[in-house]
């Protein structure tokens, strides 16, 4: 995907016509500007930007971060000239109502009919509203999850004074069903995170297993669905990834990122709350804001105030190209990065020089390079990162705990505390079509690691 699409930039000079012809009645005002250091300033700019890696581009396979498509990237530059903001109707008229449809959207996804609802600046946001809930329903009881599950839960935990125990897993990085169950019988759990996509694994904690055994000790279930919520469309899904993801609509609360998976930009989280009821939870009064509304406003189902209306009018461009719905052409694009993370596998398990570990579930690659021993074993591995780059090719370093690694790398001696392994995010649809390619670099990286 090259940076600069000039039927892009011709669009939006047209969006920008027709956005300006609706305020065309009122006097001509325009504010003043020097352009000539404008643009001087913004060259410098784009010079700086320059300073990064290439995360558009397919030969990036590393962290999570995937381009925003156009339309996105279109719609969310169009709405900076209104800038609204979606705290509520009065600060963002158009934009709060397209958050709404956006949040119902995401919600059918999940086969959730009407659920409360809102997008924030992220998934740590969003698993702290959460959380948040849960704490206010179970005051000062312990949340729980998976030893995989991302930091900020027990981050989060501390902030709102909750106390947080973490999961054993089992060797693919999944919480541990056996020891949550043992924990349970202890009591005192507010809630528990289920974990649908860890960051450093790809790794789907077991839904189902979780939801059977909620009634009998009565906490609420929160899935952090931030990195693979959006793989509930796919149909590439491994079985047991595929029953998980059929039941989150069970879940008393769910976070996702369509700043992930959702080709949206920075920043855009969302959480969702199958009863709604939880909204007075929210209740506020303020003597001052906004007092044109009657309706129950975004501002009031939300621990964040102001917040951009543009991460809302991007999102709802792109559900409005590309739906959200099985068999579509957005399903079609995780379907090939699911594809993508197989194949690259696959080519691991034959390699004599790389060692395939945990099978993806999701389009998160994990493998090691060969050595006999931990040490050893995590210098090539941090040789391999270097090598790669000099490539143009961009991966990611991960340091996996032993009882993860021995699994599948039995002969390994661990004479060290982590493993340092490789990690590869295969996120954009066309890692698929460029397989040969990386495949290729890799080996050609992994050759130099004796030299």
């Amino acid at each position: 995907m090259a940076l600069l699409s000039k039927a892009e930039i011709d669009i939006l000079l047209s969006a920008l016509e027709k956005l300006q012809e609706g305020f065309s009645h009122l006097p001509d005002f325009s504010p003043a500007a020097d352009h000539d250091r404008i643009k001087d300033v913004l060259m410098q700019v784009a010079t700086r930007m320059q300073q990064n890696y290439p995360y558009h581009h397919p030969r990036y396979a590393g962290q999570m971060l995937k381009p925003p498509h156009p339309v996105a990237r279109l719609a969310y530059a169009l709405s900076l000239w209104i800038n609204p903001n979606n705290h509520a109707r009065d600060g963002g008229i158009a934009s709060s109502m397209m958050e709404s449809e956006c949040i119902a959207s995401i919600g059918a996804m999940f086969d959730l009919s009407n659920p409360l609802g809102h997008l924030c600046g992220g998934g740590t946001m969003a698993n702290l509203e959460a959380l948040w809930v849960a704490g206010k329903l179970h005051p000062g009881k312990t949340v729980l999850a998976s030893a995989q599950a991302h930091y900020t839960h027990s981050r989060i935990s501390d902030v709102l004074a909750l106390p947080f125990e973490a999961v054993p897993v089992t060797p693919d990085g999944c919480m541990d069903v056996t020891a949550l169950e043992a924990r349970l019988t202890k009591g005192d759990v507010a809630a528990v995170v289920v974990t649908m996509g860890t960051t450093g694994l790809g790794a789907i904690d077991p839904l189902p297993e979780v939801l059977r055994i909620r009634q009998r000790y009565g906490f609420r279930v929160h899935v952090d669905a931030a990195y693979g919520g959006y793989f509930t469309l796919a149909e590439a899904l491994p079985p047991a990834a595929r029953l998980a993801f059929s039941c989150i609509g069970e879940a008393d609360s769910i976070v996702i990122d369509p700043h992930k998976h959702g080709l949206q930009p920075y920043g855009c989280g969302c959480v969702l709350f199958r009863d709604s009821s939880v909204g007075v939870l929210y209740k506020h009064d303020s003597p001052y804001t906004y007092f044109s509304s009657a309706e129950l406003h975004l501002g009031e189902i939300s621990l964040e105030c102001s917040r951009p209306g543009a991460a809302a009018v991007a999102l709802w461009a792109t559900q409005q190209l590309l739906p959200m719905k099985r068999g579509g052409e957005f399903a079609a694009g995780l379907n090939r990065s699911l594809l993508a993370a197989q194949e690259l596998w696959r080519r691991l398990q034959a390699s004599k020089r790389l060692k395939a570990l945990m099978q993806p579930q999701l389009d998160i690659v994990v493998f090691g390079a060969r050595s006999s021993n931990a040490r050893d074993a995590s210098a090539l591995a941090r040789k391999l990162f270097e090598e790669a780059a000099k490539r143009e090719l961009h991966l990611a370093l991960i340091e996996l705990p032993p009882e993860l690694v021995r699994h599948y790398w039995p002969e390994l001696v661990m004479n060290r505390g982590t493993v340092t392994c490789i990690r590869s995010c295969l996120m954009k649809p066309e890692h698929l079509d460029w397989i040969d390619d990386i495949w290729s670099l890799l080996e050609s990286a992994a050759l130099a690691l004796h030299e």
